[in-house]
């Protein structure tokens, strides 16, 4: 990370330069540790510039010129989504900084780091990755500007982009770079994103996507183009895709295939200190890795196909595990981390519980273009498995010095339901919960279930039931927590109310509650954008108008005091009169919490 360390190793320069808007975590859920680690391995020399200030290129020369590339990251999030609430308020706090302290990376960081370095240096390739870099790599809605934006590539004026997860990609890359072949000719790597001028190159198979002036100009097009974006994101069955700007041309090159379990295991098998930079100690440490320093990341990948959800864009559907083996050997290194109090603090991945392809169909053909694992129900191909995470998960409790493991990832209790054996569930409610379960339903209406892709409330009451019984003859007093999503496409006014008294009904008392975020790489936001529905073209409902947005969210809380006059308002407003009263049924009270009764004041 400076002049000194690369000193002391003898270094006159680095041959890779990794720019990151986070702090600099040597761990293996940070992208930028795993990428500079696995370019270590193969032998190249790594420096770090994390949060440089970009007021000027000073930052960014400390380090020097590297040798192959500089490689740039916005970090282990948008920029946009880390400084920004749904509201578009800045937050108060950055978990990936020093201290929590926010501001330290600017708006756009994929864009404002590349145009530093390219003054600062001439000639240098600069490599774009990290999820900024994935999920904006075709032309995107942007929801901080409302307006589709350019490629992140044509944006920044970067020689290339990788997406996806990257440790394939980058060493493929790095070789290319180490034998001199010019970056402008590196066109063949798969997972990569990269520029020509129009009709200079010929892709076979390419598919050619609308160009940027048509889908910014007519939504259903962009809606039409989002869904050939997502049926080609499997490495098996994806064609290149190219998106026309003018002059140039921009190429998406298909996914880099899914890592083998001993690809996987090699990069988190890497030396990692496991802890932030030694700089950062005195300055409040890094808040995020407290999250993650006692956890366990068990797979990659996600069948699930919740709609509001980037993880086909990024991971992809098909389900990549490590081995026993290397997550046991994590395990002993956390155990001996002074700090470790004895409680492993999730085994987990994008859904804890799947470890293995949903099919074996998907290994040799891909997944399905136009067909769902789970969702409207799920497939009759579908093979529901826990054993190996149950084997998994005893292994690891057993280790001496493991007091309590817990499972805190996202679990799909659809796919629990689908287990004729119930051994995972059962061990799941006595030994990895603590007190309370959090899953996400995320909604009960079956118009905005449809529209998040999720499967109906029935699973969820039914999986309700069972884990109810299981803890009562288990002897166990633990909660069901929902996490629960307002405003998505497709719900109405209506539709919260009906989410409302769903939670009347159950006595649920919701945890957490997210405005629905129109992030980049979802097809809920395709449907914000265009009002359409990109898989089945249909239109869509979206909710905009801050006041109805408001309300939505309120009525989910509608037993809290300061939502009384939003509740009232929507229910009337709906012509619900009948939820509000002194009935059991009745949501909210006919007089404000904390005022005198008005008996004669109609409502």
């Amino acid at each position: 990370m400076s002049l000194g360390d690369m000193r002391k190793r003898n270094w006159d320069s680095c041959d890779f330069i990794m720019v990151t808007g986070d702090a600099y975590v040597d761990h293996p859920s940070y992208g930028a540790a795993v990428i500079s680690r696995v370019l270590e391995a193969e032998g190249y020399r790594v420096g770090i510039i994390a949060q440089p200030r970009w007021d000027s290129p000073d930052d960014f020369m400390k380090l020097g010129k590297p040798e192959l590339a500089f490689l740039v990251t916005a970090g282990n999030m948008d920029s946009m989504v880390n400084k920004y609430t749904v509201a578009r308020k800045v937050r108060k706090k950055d978990a990936y900084s020093p201290g929590g302290v926010s501001g330290l990376r600017p708006d756009r960081a994929s864009i404002v780091y590349t145009s530093r370095i390219k003054q600062a240096y001439k000639g240098i390739p600069v490599i774009l990755g990290g999820i900024e870099a994935s999920l904006r790599r075709l032309a995107h809605y942007d929801y901080w500007s409302d307006k589709i934006r350019k490629s992140i590539l044509i944006d920044s004026k970067a020689d290339m982009l990788i997406y996806g997860m990257g440790e394939t990609t980058i060493r493929k890359l790095a070789l290319r770079l180490k034998n001199s072949d010019p970056v402008s000719e590196i066109t063949d790597i798969p997972g990569t994103v990269f520029r020509q001028k129009h009709s200079e190159i010929e892709i076979p198979g390419r598919i050619e996507l609308p160009s940027f002036e048509k889908i910014s100009a007519d939504k259903k097009l962009y809606s039409e183009s989002f869904k050939i974006q997502f049926e080609n994101t499997d490495s098996i069955i994806a064609f290149p895709l190219v998106e026309n700007y003018g002059d140039w041309d921009l190429i998406q090159n298909s996914p880099e295939k899914p890592m083998t379990t001993k690809e996987l295991d090699s990069s988190y098998d890497l030396p990692y200190e496991r802890r932030e930079h030694p700089s950062y100690k005195n300055i409040g440490g890094i808040p995020a890795l407290r999250e993650v320093q006692f956890s366990l990341a068990s797979s990659r990948g996600c069948f699930g196909g919740c709609n509001y959800c980037a993880l086909t864009f990024l991971q992809g559907r098909t389900i990549q595990a490590r081995s026993h083996e290397s997550i046991e050997k994590e395990a002993a290194i956390i155990i001996r981390d002074t700090n470790f109090k004895g409680y492993i603090h999730d085994v987990g991945g994008p859904t804890a519980n799947f470890r293995k392809p949903s099919c074996t169909k998907q290994i040799t053909a891909g997944v399905c273009k136009t067909k769902q694992c789970l969702f409207p129900e799920p497939c009759s191909l579908l093979e529901v498995d826990h054993s190996d995470y149950i084997t998994l998960l005893r292994k690891l409790r057993n280790i001496k010095g493991v007091k309590k493991v817990f499972i805190r990832s996202g679990i799909r209790y659809d796919y629990i339901l689908e287990d004729s054996d119930q051994t995972f569930m059962s061990e799941l409610i006595e030994h990895h919960i603590s007190g309370q379960l959090k899953i996400a339903p995320e909604h009960v209406s079956k118009e905005v279930l449809d529209a998040m892709g999720r499967p109906t409330i029935d699973g969820f009451i039914e999986f309700t039931k069972k884990y109810k019984k299981m803890n009562k003859e288990m002897g166990l007093k633990q909660y069901l927590i929902p996490y629960l999503i307002s405003s998505h496409p497709g719900s109405r006014l209506k539709h919260a109310i009906e989410l409302a008294e769903f939670l009347r009904d159950y006595g649920f008392i919701p945890d957490q509650v997210q405005d629905f975020y129109p992030t980049p790489g979802t097809l809920s936001t395709a449907m914000f954008h265009t009002g359409y529905h990109p898989i089945t073209g249909r239109k869509i409902y979206v909710p905009k108008d801050n006041q109805e947005k408001i309300m939505q969210r309120a009525l989910i809380h509608y037993n809290r005091p300061e939502n009384y006059r939003l509740v009232k308002k929507a229910l009337i407003l709906e012509g619900r009169n009948d939820l509000i009263g002194t009935g059991r049924k009745c949501l909210i009270k006919p007089y404000e919490p904390g005022k005198t009764s008005m008996k004669n004041k109609k409502y």
